[in-house]
């Protein structure tokens, strides 16, 4: 089987290294959910959690850091690959200051999206806070830099951006509120209005380059898959179908604001969704052997508090499996998903 998959891994190490010589970004600055959150939950009262083993357990030094993975989360990929450091630090974070920030600091927090309701939903960090956060750092920056170097970071940065996937599957199919107010294509509209008026923000303190990633094929994570009992959990083709209506409107939305605002650079990653899919429907070709359920515990619906290391079911190699836990990917995932974005994104902010 290892023919079948050895170029693939070879390429993505090519692609992380090529970048580290030719990229000119002084600093990766992170929004977003847990799928870009490098621990800013560990600071805050909420349930939704992962400062504990066996979360980490593939991190430098084996512990856990409150990144929803057993090892980094995409920006830490893309940082190392832009020759800075190899994982992003959580701005709540004690062990870290400004001097760390000054190369890169992540806002995210899981369990939150474009939606405030969404993160009140299990009390996590809205993203308008994310945004008040984000300026307070900037004016730490400028204290700590001076004025004229703290803006060419602010406007040379790239900015990931990555949420969405939240505002689906943990408010408006679990919590009838917002299906009350709005059928499924007017909560996209919603969000897609919420998410352009975030954009506009940023921009208007300075935000110029951006990467925004859609939503996932969210049908297909194990927690679906596990409640999928009429199609023999398969992944869930409804919520797969929203995720590219939804993609489809955030393109449309970011082509407008490339127009619309004067030294924006906006790449929206909607290559993510194919190739995570691709990997879901066959994970041998990228290294895997399973897909359908998750590394830790029965890899059916725990996350979080649930995935603990008194769980005996948690398999013994996390690189045999597509996903970590029930909502999210393992480590190497995550490596494959960020190299695929390597090229553009050194192409597009070079």
């Amino acid at each position: 089987m290892a023919y079948l998959y050895t170029p693939w891994l070879l390429f993505t190490q090519i692609l992380l290294q090529v970048a580290k010589y030719e990229a000119k970004v002084p600093a990766i600055i992170v929004f977003g959910d847990s799928s870009v959150d490098s621990g800013n939950n560990n600071r805050i009262s909420t349930l939704l959690k992962s400062n504990f083993k066996p979360y980490g357990r593939d991190f430098a030094g084996g512990q856990p850091t409150g990144r929803f993975s057993n090892g980094r989360v995409p920006p830490d990929f893309i940082s190392e690959a832009f020759g800075l450091k190899p994982s992003v630090p959580a701005y709540l974070d004690p062990k870290y200051g400004i001097s760390d920030f000054a190369t890169g600091v992540c806002f995210a927090s899981a369990g939150t999206g474009y939606d405030t309701a969404t993160s009140d939903v299990l009390n996590v960090i809205p993203l308008w806070k994310e945004v008040e956060y984000y300026k307070e750092y900037q004016n730490k920056l400028r204290a700590y830099l001076g004025k004229a170097k703290a803006k060419k970071i602010l406007t040379e940065a790239l900015y990931l951006i990555s949420l969405g996937t939240n505002d689906f599957l943990e408010n408006y199919y679990t919590i009838p509120t917002r299906q009350m107010e709005f059928t499924v294509q007017q909560y996209e509209d919603f969000l897609i209005g919420l998410s352009e008026n975030f954009i506009r923000e940023i921009y208007s303190l300075g935000v110029r380059k951006i990467s925004l990633t859609g939503l996932p094929p969210m049908g297909c994570l194990p927690l679906e898959r596990a409640r999928n009992f009429m199609a023999n959990h398969d992944c869930v083709q409804e919520h797969n179908n929203v995720a590219v209506e939804f993609n489809g409107k955030l393109s449309n939305m970011v082509a407008k604001l490339n127009q619309e605002l004067p030294g924006l650079r906006i790449l929206f990653t909607d290559k993510i969704y194919q190739l995570f899919y691709q990997i879901i429907k066959r994970p041998s070709s990228y290294g895997f052997e399973v897909a359908e359920v998750a590394c830790c515990a029965t890899g059916t619906f725990e996350m979080s508090y649930l995935c603990n290391e008194n769980n005996p079911y948690t398999c013994k190699d996390a690189n045999k499996y597509v996903f970590w836990d029930a909502f999210h990917p393992t480590d190497k995932t995550n490596k494959i998903l960020a190299a695929s974005l390597i090229g553009i994104l050194r192409e597009t902010f070079k």
